[in-house]
C-alpha cells in the first residue's frame, strides 16, 4: 500500500484535474470555500465514477513548490473540522480523512473527499457546486440530472440464489422469525400471522420474490452448510477468547442461521457479574460485566453492514475487560459523529433486504438509534465508552466495548454528575484513555472546572477531585512532584553505587508513582527528561548507557 507521502508526490506530478486540487492555504482558508471545494470535488468524482478526490493544502501548483500550511494545526481540530462539515453537506457526509504530513520540513494537508453516493448530488449549505476548468461554479442542471438518474448500487443481500428452495431454510429458524415478527408487528393478529403459509411469511418479510429465497433469507435462515450456496460470498463469525498476554485460548466458527447462532455466540461471553469496582462499591446493586442490549446490538451490526463480497469472517475476540468486534466495508454514516448526531432514519443501506428483515425479527432497527443507543448504555454504566476503529483503507469497521473500569476517577465522575451530557462524557472518556481532544471543547470542559493541565496531558480537575473524594486517585494521575522522585532517583543510585541504573531499573522502580495518565511511552519520556535535568543540576551523571551519582555531588 503506497504510503500518503507517496501519494501526494504521485499527485504533484501531475496539473489539476476536476477532481484534485490545490491551495496554498499557508496560514487560514474560509470554511465556506472550502465547503464548497468539498461539494464541487465529491460532484466530479460521482460522475467519473472514481470513489474519492482530493484537495491539497500547502501546496503552490503554478510554481510547483511546497509551502506548507500551518491551517488548523492540531489532530483534535481537524476532527472538529470533520464534525463541523458534517452539520452542512447532503447526508451528513464529511471528509474520509484529513491527513497532514511533512514533506521538504513542511506541513502538508491531505484532504480525501468521497464521492457524492449513486444518485445524490452533493450540496454545500443546499447549493451543490461543481468546476469548470479551474473555476468553482453551481453545478449546472444537465450534470444534477446526470447523477440523480443514476440507479442505486444493487443490494447484494436482495440477490435471489438460483437452487435455493425452502428446503435450504431451518425450521427452528423459521419459527424464532415468526415469533419475533409478531413481537414487532403487534398490530397484526397472531393468530393471522400463524395461518400464513412458509411461503407467505417469508414473502411478506421480503426474503423471498416470486417463489425464489434471496441471499438474505439464507444468511437469517438458512440450514447449516447452506452458506455454501453464497459462494464465494463468506457468511460466518469467528469467535476467539484471548488471555491477557493475548494468546488464543480456545475459538469457534459460527455460521447460518444467524438468527439461531447468535445466541450460541453470545453464550460464549465470560459475562461476569460485578459486585465491586476497583477502590470500593460504586453501585447500589450487582450489575453485569456487558450491558445484554450492547453486545447484541454489536453483533448484529456486524452481521447487518458486513461486506459479505469481501469474502471475510466477522471477527468477535473476547479480550479481558473488553469485547472486540469487526466486519468487513466501509462505514456507511461516513464517520461516528455522524453516526452519534443522526435523529432520523437512514437514507441507505448496504444489505437493504437483509437490514429490513432484520428489523421484522427485532434484530436491529432502521432509525440510527442503535450506536447512539450503545453510547448511552454505557454512560449510564459509568463505563468507557466504545471505541470505533474505522479503516477505509482496508475497508474494516471495528468496535471495543468496556467491561470494567478504566479510571475510577471518571467513574465517580459519572456517578456523581448527572447533568453531564453524552458529548462531555465522550470527551472525558476521551482524556481518561489518554486520547486528543479538540481544543475548543477543552477548553469548554476546562472553563467548566471539569478538566485541568495542558494540551494534550489533561487529567480531571483537582476541584472535581476533592469534591468527589478522590484526592488518592487525583494524586496518582499526577504522579508525585519532581523533587520526591528526584530524592527517590538519588536514593535508588546511592544503593546501586559503582553498578549504576540503567533508565528501565529506574522505570520499573519508579513507575508507579508516575503519571497514571499518561502512557508507558510518554512515562518514560517523562522519566528521561527528568534525569536530563537532574544531570544538568549535577546531581547524576551518564555513564554509557548507566546513569551513576555524580562524582562532584555529596548526596547520599
Amino acid at each position: 500500500m503506497h504510503t500518503f507521502i507517496e501519494v501526494f508526490k504521485s499527485l504533484t506530478s501531475h496539473s489539476e484535474s476536476e477532481v484534485v486540487e490545490f491551495k496554498k492555504a499557508e496560514n487560514s482558508f474560509d470554511f465556506d470555500d472550502l465547503g464548497k471545494y468539498f461539494s464541487a470535488l465529491s460532484n466530479e468524482a460521482n460522475l467519473r465514477g472514481i470513489d474519492f478526490a482530493w484537495l491539497i493544502f500547502g501546496y503552490d501548483e503554478k510554481k510547483h513548490e511546497i509551502v506548507g500550511t500551518s491551517y488548523k494545526n492540531g489532530e483534535g481540530t481537524l476532527n472538529n473540522l470533520k464534525h463541523d462539515f458534517s452539520q452542512h453537506t447532503t447526508d451528513g457526509q464529511t471528509f474520509r480523512e484529513i491527513i497532514p504530513i511533512e514533506v521538504e520540513r513542511k506541513r502538508i494537508l491531505m484532504f480525501k473527499i468521497p464521492a457524492s453516493p449513486r444518485n445524490i448530488v452533493m450540496k454545500w449549505k443546499g447549493i451543490a457546486y461543481g468546476r469548470d476548468g479551474e473555476s468553482l461554479k453551481p453545478l449546472n442542471q444537465s450534470k444534477q440530472d446526470e447523477i440523480r438518474r443514476q440507479t442505486p448500487a444493487p443490494d447484494w443481500s436482495a440477490e435471489i440464489v438460483p437452487d435455493a428452495t425452502i428446503d435450504d431454510l431451518d425450521e427452528v429458524a423459521i419459527a424464532k422469525a415468526r415469533k419475533m415478527f409478531k413481537k414487532v408487528h403487534s398490530r397484526i393478529p397472531a393468530e393471522e400471522v400463524n395461518n400464513w403459509s412458509t411461503e407467505e411469511f417469508l414473502s411478506k418479510c421480503e426474503l423471498m420474490v416470486n417463489g425464489k429465497l434471496t441471499r438474505a433469507a439464507i444468511i437469517l435462515l438458512g440450514k447449516m452448510f447452506s452458506d455454501s450456496k453464497l459462494r464465494p460470498a463468506v457468511a460466518e463469525v469467528t469467535w476467539t477468547l484471548r488471555d491477557g498476554k493475548q494468546d488464543v485460548v480456545d475459538y469457534e466458527h459460527f455460521s447460518v442461521p444467524f438468527i439461531l447462532t447468535v445466541d450460541e455466540i453470545l453464550a460464549k461471553i465470560h459475562n461476569l457479574t460485578l459486585r465491586e469496582m476497583p477502590g470500593g462499591t460504586l453501585f447500589p446493586d450487582t450489575m453485569k460485566q456487558y450491558d445484554d442490549y450492547t453486545i447484541r446490538e454489536a453483533l448484529h451490526n456486524c452481521i447487518a453492514h458486513q461486506d459479505y463480497t469481501l469474502r471475510q469472517r466477522i471477527n468477535f475476540v473476547e479480550n479481558p475487560g473488553f469485547l472486540y468486534y469487526a466486519n468487513g466495508g466501509s462505514f456507511i454514516p461516513g464517520s461516528l459523529e455522524n453516526a452519534l448526531a443522526t435523529n432520523g432514519p437512514q437514507r441507505f443501506f448496504r444489505n437493504a433486504c437483509l437490514c429490513k428483515a432484520m428489523v421484522h425479527f427485532n434484530m436491529i432497527d432502521t432509525v440510527s438509534r442503535g450506536i447512539k443507543k450503545m453510547f448511552t448504555e454505557q454512560m449510564e454504566r459509568r463505563f468507557p465508552m466504545p471505541d470505533y476503529e474505522i479503516d477505509n483503507e482496508k475497508k474494516e469497521v471495528a468496535v471495543r466495548i468496556y467491561g470494567n473500569a478504566i479510571n475510577e476517577r471518571y467513574t465517580k465522575l459519572l456517578k456523581d454528575n448527572d447533568n453531564l451530557t453524552l458529548h462531555d462524557c465522550i470527551s472525558l472518556d476521551a482524556i481518561q484513555k489518554g486520547h486528543r481532544i479538540d481544543d475548543e471543547i477543552a477548553r469548554d470542559l476546562l472553563n467548566r472546572g471539569l478538566i485541568e493541565g495542558e494540551a494534550p496531558n489533561y487529567t480531571i480537575s483537582l476541584g472535581i477531585a476533592k469534591a468527589s473524594n478522590q484526592l488518592p486517585g487525583y494524586t496518582k494521575a499526577k504522579g508525585l512532584d519532581k523533587l520526591r522522585l528526584k530524592q527517590m532517583v538519588l536514593q535508588l543510585l546511592h544503593n546501586a553505587g559503582e553498578d549504576g541504573a540503567r533508565r528501565e531499573i529506574i522505570y520499573e522502580y519508579l513507575k508507579d508513582l508516575l503519571p497514571s495518565n499518561k502512557t508507558q511511552e510518554q512515562q518514560l519520556r517523562y522519566l528521561g527528561r527528568l534525569l536530563v535535568e537532574m544531570n544538568e543540576e549535577g546531581a547524576i551523571e551518564r555513564t554509557g548507557l548507566k546513569w551513576l551519582l555524580s562524582s562532584s555531588s555529596d548526596r547520599k
